[in-house]
């Protein structure tokens, strides 16, 4: 699915200070207690303030921070993060893997099961095993805490010390370069924070342990820790500037010759190529990483040359063509490779932005309502079979569809978007001010949500239970700023 660029919104809320302040009210509170080891950490921040906190900052990345709202790449990263969480131990609350936009070869975890990827981590990976021993590593250091234990460490550190901690982390990751948060930072604080950016080496350690032994759990080659490891050490025995993840997670020699040694003691697999990786990879060369030209050279060569995978690079030629107006030749790869697999949801998407190029929205409905009956609910079929109808100007059957699937989705930020695009494009504006304002309090943009209810109250007429409705959920937002507040 094609959509236009996601509007950025700015919040008016400090993240740095919200962490750092929990975390030392926390520490102010309980200043004889004794760090602990493993998971626990929990008289530093319980696994219920870790998980608001988490929120306030999946907010706060949803507006500020490059993600992809892809569908397609986002079911793929999930699935393939929750195909290791069941196998990992003390998972305390669900998982959300999600990507962002930037080349760097990086991945970080912050509170709540929150796990970022950068599109260039499953670019310059080879396999689907390489880039599940990174899930793996960062979800080994949720499950053992290690950001409340760092926190926990640094109790004797003054509040601002704490924040300036945090925020160089958040800063650093949202900018793909860990360092820059450090020149947020002044110098009285900067060696403090510097030594509170990288995780301690038993840290590491810890993560790696655990990792390695849930990707072997989970079917994956546990060799992959070490390939991905000597990967980057080369790159960075190359270039002048470290690859952006070991700004954050050092790899000395050890490392690597340990992650060895653990990989041989688990058993030992031989995977086949995954083609959900190689499709998922070439979405991200075609769409992300390549601009049009790059994209076209690329995969008309790829094409001509012996593949693992010659699917992925038929696929990314199309998507390459479709960018570049090609669309009939774009449309003749995608139904060669329908004919081999119909149901595959990265045709199915490709397919419905040829026929929307094309003017087709009906073929699109179609197709898509068929594949719906054998893959309810799914987020790529639903997304792109309400944009369709949206296209085709069916504005009451793509807000049933997408009604129905936030209701199992509440937070899914692109289907609150369709949906008050649809709204407005029916001329309800009573509902696509409520959708507004959920947008915005996906965000934490609390006071732009309950200016957008206002409106809607504007239009809500004689209606009294939509003005009680729309009172009601005013109050709530209100009660969620105010909770923010308190942590200040």
């Amino acid at each position: 699915m094609k959509l236009s660029k996601v509007t950025s919104f700015w919040l008016a809320l400090s993240l740095v200070l919200i962490t750092g302040m929990v975390a030392a009210q926390t520490a102010r509170s309980d200043r004889n207690a004794l760090p602990e080891i493993g998971v626990v950490a929990s008289d530093t921040v319980s696994i219920d303030k870790e998980m608001l906190i988490g929120d306030v900052i999946m907010r706060q990345m949803r507006a500020q921070a490059p993600l992809i709202n892809d569908p397609l790449l986002t079911e793929y990263l999930q699935d393939l993060g929750n195909r290791l969480v069941i196998h990992a131990d003390n998972a305390k609350f669900p998982f959300t893997f999600f990507l962002i936009n930037n080349s760097d070869i990086n991945a970080f975890a912050f509170y709540g099961g929150h796990i970022g990827v950068h599109t260039g981590l499953i670019y310059n990976a080879e396999n689907e095993s390489e880039v599940a021993s990174v899930l793996a590593h960062e979800v080994a250091h949720v499950t053992q805490r290690h950001l409340a234990r760092r926190i926990q460490s640094a109790q004797r550190a003054s509040p601002l010390q704490i924040a300036s901690m945090i925020g160089g982390i958040l800063l650093g990751v949202a900018a793909g370069d860990p360092q820059a948060g450090i020149a947020a930072i002044s110098a009285s604080q900067a060696a403090a924070a510097q030594q509170q950016l990288n995780y301690t080496r038993s840290n590491e350690q810890e993560a790696d342990r655990i990792g390695i032994t849930m990707l072997a759990r989970a079917g994956f080659d546990p060799n992959a820790a070490a390939s991905f490891f000597g990967k980057l050490a080369a790159q960075m025995r190359v270039v002048s500037r470290p690859p952006a993840r070991l700004l954050s997670h050092p790899l000395p020699e050890s490392r690597i010759a340990d992650a060895r040694i653990r990989a041989s003691n688990l058993p030992q697999v031989r995977l086949p190529p995954s083609l959900s990786f190689h499709l998922a990879k070439a979405r991200i060369q075609a769409r992300y990483i390549y601009d049009i030209e790059a994209a076209l050279q690329y995969y008309s060569n790829a094409v001509n040359e012996p593949r693992i995978v010659p699917e992925a690079s038929q696929y990314g030629l199309a998507l390459a063509l479709l960018r570049n107006d090609d669309v009939e030749e774009a449309k003749a790869i995608i139904e060669q490779l329908m004919a081999k697999d119909p149901s595959n949801l990265f045709y199915l998407d490709t397919a419905t932005d040829i026929y929307l190029a094309l003017n087709e929205s009906q073929k699109a409905v179609v197709m898509l309502e068929e594949e719906l009956k054998n893959s309810p609910r799914n987020a790529v079929v639903t997304l792109n079979l309400a944009n369709a109808s949206i296209e085709g100007e069916k504005y009451d059957y793509a807000i049933d569809v997408l009604r129905d699937f936030l209701l199992i989705n509440p937070k899914h930020m692109l289907s609150h978007q369709l949906l008050s695009d649809a709204y407005a494009k029916s001329s309800r504006y009573l509902e696509m001010h409520q959708m507004n304002a959920e947008v915005f309090a996906l965000v934490a943009a609390f006071p732009q949500a309950i200016d957008e209810l206002q409106h809607a109250y504007n239009f809500a007429g004689d209606s009294h239970l939509d003005k009680q409705r729309i009172r009601a959920r005013i109050q709530q937002l209100r009660d969620e700023q105010a909770k923010l507040e308190r942590l200040l």
